[in-house]
């Protein structure tokens, strides 16, 4: 399960020509931030494209295409859990299995398993390179339900780019076996091309934290990236409205069938106050938005 990726070198252009797909326009993300630069290695998979950063030990993003055809598809798939290690990443770089054992953080995928058209894709993503540590209760919670609500936008708009990873804040924090670093923030950028509009969502990695909505600029400011280079500053300034995040319940006929979802879910109840937590949420944020 280790030599899936291929290791993209900047000056070879059938390389990275291979990756061009995953980013609009086919330009890269911009780390506007130097200090992100150092010990990088850049990774092309089937279906996603990452930044490895040597520093931290996670990916710095992970980016994707989304259409309605491969969320179509992937939906089909069964998940099987692989975790490896990345052979593609110097070995004094890379995040081990053994890093997350016992370290109370969910080994958080930035391409997500869920959006993988092919069993092969999927076990793809299940590398280590492609994760970050992830507070338990919000992997399993408040970013599940973005992630699938990003995959039903993606499925209403034909086509969606999607750049999505970590945020450090470097007087909080923390590092797990003393090698990988732990986000403070984590953030899943979107942009419809069709529409001409973007924006991310930005949870802060704890448990109890709600989401908000940014613009590509903010974003920029906050991680160090212009995660869609190309795109015209009336865009970047500008946060499109996203899907409110929402968990699907096991069988819900609107999210097809319960494979490639995470096994334990919250219980029914947990489950609807969460509901109506969020929904109070939003009723808050219109009706302020109406009013200002």
């Amino acid at each position: 399960m280790r030599a899936f990726a291929i290791l993209v070198l900047l000056a070879g252009p059938a390389a990275a020509a291979g990756c061009d797909a995953f980013f609009a326009d086919g330009r890269r993300p911009d780390l506007v931030n130097p200090k992100l630069a150092r010990a990088t290695t850049p990774l092309c998979y089937d279906a996603f494209a990452l930044l490895y950063s040597g520093l931290s030990r996670t990916p710095l993003y992970a980016a994707e295409r989304l259409t309605r055809a491969s969320i179509a598809a992937a939906r089909t798939v069964d998940r099987v859990d692989a975790f490896h290690d990345e052979d593609a990443v110097p070995a004094a770089d890379r995040s081990r299995l053994e890093d997350y054992v016992h370290s109370g953080f969910d080994r958080g995928h930035m391409a997500p398993a869920g959006d993988m058209p092919t069993g092969a894709a999927q076990a793809q993503s299940f590398t280590l390179a492609n994760m970050v540590p992830q507070d338990r209760a919000v992997n399993r919670g408040l970013w599940s339900g973005i992630e699938e609500s990003v995959r039903r936008l993606a499925t209403a708009r034909q086509t969606l780019f999607v750049v999505t990873g970590p945020i450090y804040d470097g007087a909080s924090a923390q590092a797990i076996n003393g090698r990988i670093l732990v986000p403070t923030q984590l953030f899943k950028a979107v942009y419809d091309p069709a529409r001409g509009e973007a924006g991310a969502y930005l949870v802060p990695n704890r448990d109890g934290a709600d989401w908000r909505g940014v613009s590509l600029a903010e974003l920029r400011g906050l991680a160090g990236l212009d995660v869609f280079p190309g795109l015209p500053d009336a865009i970047k300034t500008r946060a499109m409205r996203l899907p409110e995040p929402r968990i699907y319940a096991r069988g819900d006929e609107a999210g097809g069938s319960p494979r490639g979802r995470h096994r334990d879910m919250d219980s029914f109840d947990a489950w609807a106050k969460d509901q109506l937590y969020r929904l109070a949420r939003r009723l808050w944020r219109d009706l302020m938005r109406a009013i200002f």
